[in-house]
């Protein structure tokens, strides 16, 4: 049953929080809309070589051409057409080669500042060996189920920083079945993935307290990626803090995840170019398992790591949301270029730089 306008929820201290559904754009009308540019998205770039119309991929999809084009520029801030131009081998191979040569200079110069995303610097910080192999035993942690650009994510904090940011499948088997399309549907979803990745922690649906982070990581309005183009006097503004990223892994999970904050902004490089950055050249295959473990999504950028043929290779949230990724980072980056070149490419910087 879907909450009323001003249905009353108890945090776990019994305070009150009334629950003001977003208006503008719902839960079902965003898993839709998003799952209508995974899809297109998807076509676009399985189709790529013959160049789909507008109104193919409108057809695709289910919209007229108006409505598409109105929906997926709002989503990209370009049109269809021009958004294609980020799908090809030709331009996955070109950011490949790019992020290869700031790896290096990274890797020459002993860089180990934050990972940054637009003007949010992230930092790393392991949990104890306790927390991590009891399940989270003695862990107070509040979570949150939030619109994205890339649809529904769950958010989840402890009382350091962000432990998980878990993007809903599309495809999955519940939401197949209409299960987490509505907010309380998504709420049951989250709460089981939270319950398996956190047994022996306390555990508090409490969306109010994730919504600021989920405001830094996605500012505004979380179907429109224009808002998240800087103006040229926010680009010079200082910093603020980092957002802090609270990990559990082994070590060497601890190290690919750290490794994967170093890939720039709408950067895009290989397993094996990971492997030589971190020093260990041999060990790609294990460094692609530790990516596929990563419990953050997005701010830890696992989806810019792609096979060497430019080929995708997998994604712990699916296929079609890498891609969407992909493509949206680099419209993000052509925006961010047009307002301040001299500050781009985005690759990392420490907080005073």
């Amino acid at each position: 049953m879907k909450p009323s306008p001003n249905e009353t929820i108890h945090d776990r201290n019994g305070h009150k929080h009334n629950h003001q559904p977003n208006h503008e754009h719902s839960h079902e009308q965003h898993h839709a809309d998003y799952e209508r540019i995974a899809r297109a998205i998807a076509f676009m770039r399985q189709y790529h070589r013959s160049q789909p119309d507008l109104k193919t991929i409108a057809q695709h999809v289910h919209l007229s051409e108006y409505h598409f084009q109105r929906l997926f520029k709002a989503w990209a801030g370009i049109s269809p057409k021009r958004f294609s131009q980020y799908l090809t081998l030709e331009y996955a191979k070109a950011q490949m080669a790019e992020t290869k040569n700031l790896l290096e200079l990274s890797a020459e110069a002993g860089l180990s500042s934050p990972g940054r995303l637009h003007d949010l610097f992230v930092t790393v910080e392991a949990m104890s060996p306790g927390e991590f192999k009891t399940g989270g035993k003695g862990l107070t942690i509040r979570y949150g189920v939030h619109n994205s650009p890339f649809g529904h994510c769950l958010i989840a904090l402890t009382q350091c920083g962000v432990c998980n940011l878990h993007f809903f499948d599309c495809g999955s088997e519940q939401y197949a079945n209409g299960q987490g399309t509505d907010e309380q549907g998504a709420k049951r979803i989250a709460a089981q993935y939270m319950q398996d990745a956190w047994p022996n922690a306390d555990r508090f649906y409490e969306p109010w307290a994730t919504k600021e982070v989920r405001d830094r990581i996605f500012p505004s309005s979380p179907s429109s990626s224009r808002s998240l183009s800087l103006s040229d006097e926010q680009l010079h503004l200082k910093p603020p803090s980092p957002l802090i990223l609270h990990l559990k892994g082994t070590n060497f999970q601890l190290q690919v995840w750290r490794a994967l904050l170093n890939i720039p902004f709408a950067g895009i490089t290989t397993y094996q170019d990971l492997a030589i950055s971190m020093g260990r050249p041999t060990a790609a295959r294990a460094i692609g398992t530790a990516i596929g473990r990563n419990p953050i999504g997005y701010l830890i950028p696992c989806h810019r790591v792609i096979r060497a043929s430019g080929e995708l290779g997998g994604y712990r949230w699916g296929l079609e949301r890498k891609t969407a990724l992909l493509g949206w980072e680099a419209c993000q980056r052509q925006s961010l270029e047009k307002l301040s070149p001299k500050r781009l490419p985005l690759e990392r910087r420490s907080p005073d730089g």
